[in-house]
């Protein structure tokens, strides 16, 4: 309701009035606004829908550089510097788990490290986590064949490779990255990669095996466990 003062306010008066109002508006409109803008962080948690399992979502970074600085870091200082990390895994790209949403995307999301001129030697760590719907075999085979479409220089080499997919399933997201020094790095696992050689050849006698602490949650049944095994032996 207007007050007394305002109803005996002119035509222009109140014109004018308005004016500072509308001008205030979108002040606070536009203070509003860098405030939501400044809101937005360069990491943010974001719900994974799996136990155990962290996701951040970064702004302005290659994941890819950032978690090898880490690991990098971590294997040169053999400093820990987390207790409750196992592994931390870049994810550079996401798609619908399904077998022709994947195909699709992987044959554009692979260029830059394996369509010729560019080549490698790949292997193709797999892991799915509250989805049964996906054939890890046949996943691994249809993406292996998309490599070697992109150059058929580009070779498989389980021991050493140049690069690493990994191939992260979580529900009907599939989280698709390319990592390098995947064996330098114990499996990008932050709690091996500090131990010494020393320490790892009097923990394990045959210095790297393939069931060394790769997994990144513990699994929730035994035939969780058994199903993570058979992927680490691939």
């Amino acid at each position: 309701k207007f007050s007394d003062h305002e109803e005996r306010l002119s035509g222009s008066e109140r014109e004018e009035d308005e004016d500072d109002v509308e001008a205030a508006l979108k002040k606070e409109v536009g203070q509003i606004r860098a405030s939501t803008e400044q809101k937005l962080r360069r990491f943010q948690s974001v719900e994974s829908g799996a136990n155990n399992v962290v996701f951040i979502r970064t702004q302005g970074i290659e994941p890819e550089n950032l978690v090898h600085h880490i690991l990098k870091d971590m294997h040169a200082t053999k400093k820990k510097k987390t207790r409750v990390i196992l592994r931390m895994l870049p994810i550079s790209g996401t798609c619908k788990a399904f077998m022709e949403d994947m195909k699709k995307y992987t044959e554009t999301f692979f260029e830059p490290w394996f369509k010729a001129p560019n080549k490698g030697t790949f292997q193709i760590v797999y892991k799915a986590r509250n989805n049964s719907h996906m054939s890890r075999e046949e996943v691994i085979k249809e993406l292996a064949g998309i490599v070697g479409s992109l150059n058929p220089e580009n070779k498989v080499d389980l021991n050493n490779p140049q690069y690493t997919i990994v191939v992260e399933i979580i529900k009907n997201v599939c989280c698709l990255s390319v990592v390098k020094d995947y064996v330098l790095f114990r499996k990008y696992n932050l709690q091996e990669v500090v131990k010494s050689n020393k320490d790892d050849a009097q923990q394990n006698p045959s210095n790297l095996t393939e069931d060394q602490n790769s997994v990144v949650v513990k699994p929730e049944t035994e035939e969780d466990e058994k199903s993570s095994k058979e992927v680490k032996q691939e």
